[in-house]
């Protein structure tokens, strides 16, 4: 059954947990759909992760498209929310849902996703008064790292918790359909989980979030010594590449690939007569 914004909040409802991975492309957005995730988030983490930038600030709305649509063509359940780069909504109302409508119209996604709290409500609620659903990101919120001062946990004074905690009833009440919890203490996520009727995805912010999300890329071991507190590594999918590309490497220069099984014949007197 495709997964929408209704049934990841029956879900929430239901007391069941929500699962979400980031994808970026069409062959892997293709395996997490079949493994049966809920939700891929196609996050501007792609401008660290693929495109190699220090940081998701770089990251261009054709980016997002170029990469939301990729995915969007591997899913048949899953369902696809598509980050909002930096400076295309903070700017006015208008851009805000102007870009949203073209993740949704070009990139082909269920949702988009925007960071900030209650400063970007009037935000939300026009974006989805034009029928695209919102999942909002509270806490870290990696595009603020310089004002935030580098990535740091969030949340942790009483004055930022009240302010956490007041942000996340302003995005539900401006009509989010739900929201990420990015490097948040877990005890307070999980009072703003008990308090939002919509449902919370956790990043680093504990088990009692409604769901999870993870980059894949770290959840598989594929940066090397890289792990950031809050990632479990699933599999060391990383370390099996490398050990894949090195036997090619010996294979192809030791002449045991490709072997006859990998090639394809032609009759003796078609090559005679070409001498």
């Amino acid at each position: 059954m495709k997964n929408t914004v209704i049934t990841i909040q029956r879900a929430k409802e239901r007391g069941e947990k929500i699962t979400m991975l980031t994808a970026y492309d069409y062959s892997m957005a293709k395996l997490i759909d079949e493994a049966g995730i809920n939700m891929i988030l196609v996050g501007d983490s792609l401008g660290m992760v693929m495109l190699g930038y220090e940081d998701t600030l770089s990251v261009t709305m054709e980016d997002m498209i170029h990469h939301t649509r990729a995915v969007a063509r591997g899913v048949k359940d899953t369902m696809v929310v598509a980050d909002m780069p930096f400076m295309s909504y903070q700017t006015s109302v208008y851009d805000a849902v102007l870009n949203a409508g073209r993740l949704m119209k070009e990139g082909r996604a269920n949702a988009v996703k925007l960071e900030g709290g209650k400063e970007f409500a009037e935000h939300i609620r026009a974006i989805t008064a034009a029928s695209i659903p919102v999942v909002a990101h509270l806490g870290l919120t990696p595009q603020s790292l310089n004002a935030f001062g580098g990535f740091k946990v969030q949340g942790k004074t009483e004055e930022a918790a009240r302010k956490l905690l007041e942000d996340a009833r302003a995005i539900e009440a401006a009509g989010a359909a739900a929201v990420v919890l990015e490097c948040v203490p877990a005890r307070l996520a999980k009072l703003v989980t008990e308090q939002l009727h919509i449902p919370t995805i956790g990043i680093g912010a504990g088990a009692e979030c409604d769901g999870q999300v993870l980059v894949y890329q770290d959840m598989l071991a594929m940066f090397g010594n890289f792990k950031p507190k809050f990632v479990k590594q699933f599999a060391d999918i990383g370390n099996l590449m490398k050990e894949a590309f090195r036997k090619y490497i010996e294979e192809v220069e030791s002449g045991a690939f490709p072997a006859e099984e990998h090639t394809f014949k032609i009759d003796d007197e078609v090559i005679e007569k070409l001498y």
